[in-house]
């Protein structure tokens, strides 16, 4: 075999199982970080020539395992090791370690790996930092172009959370049930916040930032494996799925925003949307509704309207009312304010996000959002001054290129009729 393009999605779908199992043997980041990199190297060499194993999790885990086994005795002779029994021929521990993958240690090792990456002791920032490091393998260089930060910077970031994580002594025992329960949502909430990472993206920024979306799908269908009968997990997963889909329709050929409604909606990902569609009607029917759920719902009814008059607004309106019940939240009731623009009027959104300007004195999309109601009113001087301050607070080119154009729009509204070109 000479294409070795097989390898890498191999390797990549291993990794989670491989680096979580290591883990579990050597209790250490680095150790299990290092010998799965070296079983990459060794089936580089080995599956080009001899095919893939029937296991790759397996094999990577036996041989990374055997690679650090072999260095830390060469570096800590004295050290106690394991049984010689534990280190047997690669072709006969295969077999048995892939029956045990098959069981409940797949699911524990993986569940570990998460939960060690949204440890409570870390920021955001961190989690998010080590999760696409540790389990999604991204190279340091990748996660900082990510984040539009120097490599250093960025190694410094994931150092800090090993160490807050070793620091911490955090148990690498099967967590229980108790422990799933309270770390399941700050997983979810850490590849929420990788998929916003990317999708906030804009302008020349969007390509260098795209595969965050990718990577935080990956991993959200694998935590959806993990917990199969999850309502919120399938809304996770089924929200981010139906956000994805609208990708490429989302920026012009300048990479200006396209607004929902003015989007070309051939171009969105009908693939993505059938799955996320069909996640979403299946959380519904468990009957236990929470953010992510509703969330979902909402994407799901922007993606079912074949034309913009076809969305359901109202429901929209409605569905927002519920997340606001769930998540108080000043940035949901100004998203709902849009739907409330569209089932009542300009007027009534405008009154309903008025007492949200305190909060929100420095969010780009409140001041946007309050000019473009002003100017559906004909307040065009009010208008303007919103949208001159959304572009001083724009955090890329691309949005304050788009409320320039509602300012040339608004320009060009006000000019007498007879100076207008061509009369």
């Amino acid at each position: 075999m000479t294409d070795t393009a097989w390898i890498d999605g191999a390797l990549t779908s291993a990794r989670p199982q491989a680096v979580g199992a290591l883990l579990r043997y050597f209790r250490d980041l680095d150790t299990a970080e290092e010998a799965f990199q070296n079983a990459c190297l060794r089936a580089l060499k080995s599956w080009p020539q001899n095919g893939p194993p029937r296991d790759p999790a397996a094999w990577l885990i036996m041989v990374g395992r055997n690679v650090a086994i072999d260095d830390i005795r060469r570096s800590k002779k004295q050290e106690a090791l394991p049984e010689d029994e534990a280190i047997s021929d690669l072709d006969d521990a295969e077999e048995q370690l892939a029956e045990r993958l098959d069981g409940s240690h797949y699911r524990d090792d993986i569940l570990r790996l998460l939960f060690i990456c949204c440890h409570p002791d870390l920021p955001a920032t961190q989690q998010i930092a080590l999760a696409l490091r540790i389990v999604s393998g991204l190279t340091v260089k990748q996660i900082a172009r990510a984040f539009l930060v120097s490599e250093a910077a960025m190694e410094q970031r994931i150092t800090r959370a090993k160490a807050r994580v070793a620091d911490a002594n955090v148990p690498f025992e099967t967590p229980g049930a108790v422990e799933r329960s309270e770390r399941l949502a700050s997983v979810a909430a850490m590849i929420y916040l990788i998929f916003n990472e990317g999708y906030s993206a804009s302008g020349d920024t969007a390509e260098i930032r795209a595969p965050l979306c990718e990577e935080a799908i990956r991993l959200a269908r694998l935590l959806l494996r993990l917990f199969q009968s999850e309502p919120e997990i399938m809304g996770l997963t089924a929200l981010l799925l139906l956000q994805h889909a609208r990708a490429d329709a989302r920026f012009d050929a300048d990479g200006a925003v396209i607004l929902l409604d003015d989007q070309d909606r051939s171009k969105w990902n009908k693939a993505l949307i059938a799955e996320g569609l069909a996640l979403i009607d299946k959380a519904m029917r468990h009957r236990r509704s929470g953010p992510y759920q509703v969330q979902a719902a909402i994407a799901a009814l922007h993606a079912r309207a074949e034309k913009p008059e076809d969305t359901d607004w109202t429901q929209i309106d409605l569905l927002y009312g519920a997340l606001e019940i769930m998540q108080p939240s000043p940035v949901v009731t100004l998203n709902r304010a849009v739907a409330v623009s569209k089932v009542k009027g300009p007027q009534a959104a405008l009154d309903m996000i008025e007492p949200l300007a305190a909060r929100l004195s420095n969010y780009f999309h409140f001041f946007g959002v309050r000019g473009a109601f002003l100017m559906q009113l004909g307040r065009n001087e009010e208008a303007r001054v919103a949208f001159d301050r959304a572009i001083a607070l724009a955090n890329t080119s691309a949005e304050a290129a788009h409320i320039r154009m509602h300012l040339d729009r608004l320009q060009r509204d006000s000019q007498p009729r007879g100076k207008k070109a061509g009369k």
